[in-house]
């Protein structure tokens, strides 16, 4: 993500360089084009991928959920909830300093696009850096740790890093789009594909993480820069309104993570058969009941 991040924001600030006449007539389809290239990678690399050992051993098993949708609804609505809740923050802060803060840079700032798409590809540079690190302090401390803590880190920081960009200086907008984005936010997105994970069994995992992440995107992500622009002309043009938002989405995604259990150390395959064989018994009761 931080990469793909970076490379869009890095050809957008040198297609901008065209003027803004250019961009608009012509330049801003030269992105698109090259974003092709990466379509093309994209899919040889998913058709590439094999699957997991223990999704593996489920197929020479056939104990494939039929309907893994409805499968998944009927056995994990808690962690559903609690997966949609705790990436909140994430798409949140992802829109508010990856897409909300250049408009608000450009536009209730005045300050050049330049300035805006540079506070994000140092963002997203560093941010490269940063997530690996992440995801590997929560192997060690736990996912709920790392995870809850940057979610409230990111609540704390809203409001300074949009005082800095109110001072209009680049350096100090490149610093206030750095310190949350960079350094706070790998602490959410560096666990977020394992927490995910663990929070489902093989039988729907795959179902599960994909219905957390992109159904909250919708309120996490699709709504955000809505949300951002109302809240900007409710504060008469002021960010505050929207930062306490951010503080409360914070708020919602820690309590959320702090309600999961820890599931770092798991073993998922002896989970994923402890799961199967309770299943098993329970269909036999319910069928020995209905005779």
């Amino acid at each position: 993500m931080p990469a793909g991040l970076l490379l869009s924001s890095g050809t957008v600030a040198l297609l901008s360089l065209l003027g803004d006449e250019a961009f608009l007539s012509w330049g801003w389809r030269v992105a698109f084009l090259i974003s092709g290239v990466l379509v093309v990678v994209g899919l040889y690399i998913r058709l590439k991928v094999l699957e997991t050992p223990a999704f593996a051993k489920l197929k020479e098993e056939r104990a494939e959920a039929k309907v893994p949708f409805l499968d998944l609804l009927r056995s994990h609505p808690k962690n559903i909830m609690l997966g949609l809740g705790a990436r909140f923050i994430e798409g949140v802060t992802f829109n508010t300093f990856g897409v909300f803060s250049i408009a608000y840079i450009t536009t209730a700032l005045g300050l050049p696009r330049q300035v805006a798409l540079m506070a994000v590809i140092i963002s997203s540079a560093l941010m490269i850096v940063m997530l690996p690190i992440f995801g590997t302090l929560s192997d060690r401390y736990g996912r709920r740790r790392v995870f809850a803590l940057g979610s409230l880190g990111i609540g704390l920081l809203v409001f300074p890093s949009f005082w800095l960009m109110n001072l209009k200086s680049p350096e100090l907008i490149w610093l206030a789009v750095a310190i949350p984005f960079a350094f706070v936010y790998p602490a959410v997105y560096g666990p977020q594909a394992a927490l995910f994970a663990e929070l489902f069994d093989t039988r729907v995992r795959y179902s599960g993480v994909s219905f957390v992440y992109q159904f909250s995107g919708i309120f996490a992500s699709g709504l955000t820069p809505i949300i951002a622009t109302e809240l900007l002309r409710a504060g008469d043009s002021t960010p505050w309104l929207f930062c306490g938002y951010v503080v409360i989405v914070s708020i919602i995604s820690a309590l959320s993570v702090f309600a999961m259990r820890e599931t770092h150390q798991r073993d998922m395959a002896v989970d994923d058969t402890h799961h199967r064989a309770s299943g098993a018994a329970a269909r036999t009761g319910l069928q020995a009941g209905r005779k």
